[in-house]
């Protein structure tokens, strides 16, 4: 585990994670039954973005600063900026907020969620930092091993139908880490096959990803959907040009809803080359 979601908090793959996550959420909550989502990679779930960390790379500036400075008028766009707003109105004019702290914005009183994080010092403030929400569980452990503990997932005697797994690993493995993720993502589908599943990636160059999208296109889900955001053309191995979001069984028409979100943000964060890619892997049965 590293301090990648520190060091690159607020930066454009973490809003196109955001994004996506948060529409979701809103898919699971239009439905009054009681959901689940669990973190398997959660960091801290709260940052600053004048932080030292955050300062160091100043990746902040060039994807959530600019994108509240363009404010797209996009629904899904507008609802993560809302969700940024009131994280500041609580914490303050730098904060920033990860996954964690989104999924509890997002769900509601009867919903549960598990966060997961390895690294003992980002766990600890994990937990503090949701001391006061019983719907929040804190595990100091590894994401993909909690899988096997954690699901499918019940509330003393409640068990839950539908919700959410995000998978947003470090990739220190680099393309080995899409293995392993994908190894998790069978595992969940095997134990909770009607979860919506989330896992973010980062690109450097696409064509190195052919692998992973034929792996992918092959797990045992109803759909399977691509939802890419490239800021630069996909030229250099050696730097981060987009993101992209896996999502199995995602909600119906989620397409639909997306398509203009992703191009929304390419505009507002792309540079020349950038561009925005939607594309079902698995079309929905």
């Amino acid at each position: 585990m590293n301090y990648r979601h520190a060091f690159h908090a607020g930066n454009h793959a973490d809003v196109l994670k955001h994004v996506v996550l948060l529409a979701l959420c809103d898919a699971l909550t239009a439905k009054p039954a009681a959901c689940f989502a669990l973190d398997t990679h959660a960091g801290r779930g709260l940052y600053r973005l004048d932080g030292e960390s955050a300062q160091k790379t100043g990746e902040a500036s060039d994807g959530i600063g600019r994108l509240l400075a363009e404010a797209p008028r996009n629904p899904p766009i507008q609802r993560y900026l809302a969700a940024i707003k009131a994280c500041r109105q609580q914490h303050g004019a730098h904060a920033y907020p990860g996954s964690p702290w989104l999924l509890a914005h997002a769900l509601r009183a009867q919903d549960r969620i598990s966060a997961c994080e390895l690294l003992p010092e980002e766990a600890n403030v994990l937990r503090d930092t949701f001391a006061g929400d019983p719907r929040v569980a804190v595990h100091a452990r590894d994401g993909y091993a909690a899988v096997k503990a954690l699901l499918p997932p019940r509330h003393g005697t409640v068990k839950f139908a539908r919700g959410l797994v995000l998978v947003d690993p470090p990739y220190e493995a680099q393309l080995d880490e899409f293995d392993t993720a994908l190894a998790a993502i069978r595992d969940v589908l095997a134990r909770w096959p009607q979860a919506m599943l989330a896992l973010w990636y980062p690109i450097k160059q696409r064509r190195a990803l052919r692998q992973f999208y034929r792996k992918a296109a092959g797990l045992d889900a109803r759909s399977t959907l691509l939802l890419e955001l490239l800021v630069r053309p996909d030229d250099s191995p050696l730097r981060m040009n987009g993101s992209g979001m896996l999502l199995l069984n995602a909600p119906w028409q989620f397409d639909v809803a997306m398509r203009p979100a992703l191009d929304g943000l390419c505009a507002a964060l792309g540079e020349a080359g950038g561009s925005a890619r939607v594309e079902w892997l698995r079309l929905p049965a």
